[in-house]
């Protein structure tokens, strides 16, 4: 069932909520537009902050539904766990439905490790959310979220192997995702929100 699990979990992250609210409310490809990304802060950009809130939690739950239905798929099996959240994300990514061009993963990321790793995930995000309440740049949120996860799985539950090289393997996807952004930080000309 492991790979019956992880296509359905690349199909579940491939149905983009940005691109599809931006078609039918307002007639748009969110991809041509503000970023170019199909994602939350896009489309709190584009769009605003009510749709920007429902593509947030869309998302979040692509994540939390792929790493159920992993869980009863594969009756708790790690690496069908493991592959299926892997498998989610790149779908929000790379989404067949919609010509490969998706997010950075960045909500549904979230979901899957809110469920695999939750204390290290929360105290990450914790973290994460106040870097980007003090520096209003979501990308600096973002890799903080992704690349801490890891570490406080290592300080916390040493003896998860899997786990470990899953959360790394998810970090070095958001920091390939988040390339551009780097740039730009490294320059001082990354995007702030609700900056004009």
């Amino acid at each position: 069932m492991l790979i019956v699990s992880v296509i359905l979990s690349y199909l579940i992250g491939s149905i983009s909520s940005s691109t599809l609210l931006g078609r039918w409310i307002a007639k748009i490809d969110i991809r041509e537009h503000g970023s170019g990304n199909a994602g939350a802060t896009n489309t709190l950009r584009v769009l605003g902050w009510r749709l920007a809130i429902i593509v947030l939690l869309a998302d979040v739950l692509k994540g939390m539904v792929a790493i159920c239905l992993a869980w009863n798929l594969g009756h708790g099996g790690a690496w069908t766990t493991y592959l299926s959240g892997l498998a989610v994300i790149v779908g929000h990514n790379w989404p067949i439905f919609f010509g490969f061009r998706g997010g950075k993963g960045v909500a549904t990321t979230i979901g899957v490790l809110l469920l695999t790793m939750p204390v290290p995930a929360v105290l990450a995000g914790v973290l994460a959310i106040v870097l980007v309440l003090v520096t209003r740049i979501v990308s600096v949120g973002a890799l903080t979220f992704t690349i801490l996860t890891p570490i406080f799985l290592i300080l916390l539950e040493h003896h998860r192997t899997g786990a470990l090289v899953f959360a790394i393997v998810i970090a070095l996807l958001s920091i390939y995702q988040h390339r551009q952004n780097l740039v730009r930080l490294m320059n001082g000309r990354e995007n702030r929100i609700f900056s004009k």
